[in-house]
């Protein structure tokens, strides 16, 4: 019995790691570079191109530190094209973070996990929000999503895991 239930677990988890691979490595990797990115918002250490901006400093080319990500220091319809690779899922407002994205650019690429992505909706310790979705890329459209424990795993409201 306890050799089976080890058996499924590892299965479980494998499962699991070949999805999170998958969505993070290999379909991330395809969209984002499909094209150079006018902006890359939340950029990493990813160079989208263009402009890049995240609100810690990155060692990347066009780096632009954002201080407030509800309030971007861009001008409306400034870029044609940027993406905001698995950020909306950390943030505590996707729906603002969205407007103000698509307050600076015509078109908004956002990368997400999908649900096929369990080690993604796992992640309770980092994610804040599970998109309801099967696809990693949505273009100027932000899909349903649902809360995840994350405020329950830190405790109290700004008592949260940098």
């Amino acid at each position: 019995m306890i050799l089976e239930i080890a058996a499924a677990a590892a299965v479980a988890g494998g499962t699991a790691l070949v999805g999170h691979i998958l969505d993070y490595r290999v379909l991330k990797e395809r969209h984002f570079y499909d094209r150079k990115w006018d902006l890359n918002i939340s950029s990493g250490n990813t160079d989208g191109g263009g402009i890049n901006a995240d609100i810690i400093k990155r060692d990347v080319p066009n780096f632009v530190l954002i201080k407030n990500i509800y309030k971007l220091p861009f001008k409306d319809k400034q870029f044609e094209n940027i993406v905001s690779s698995h950020t909306m899922e950390h943030v505590d407002d996707p729906e603002k973070f969205f407007n103000e994205l698509r307050r600076v650019s015509k078109n908004v690429t956002i990368l997400i996990p999908p649900i096929w992505d369990l080690a993604a909706f796992f992640w309770i310790l980092e994610h804040k929000w599970q998109f309801l979705t099967l696809s990693t890329k949505h273009v100027n459209k932000l899909p349903p999503k649902m809360k995840l424990p994350y405020d329950l795993v830190h405790g109290a409201v700004g008592q949260r895991v940098k």
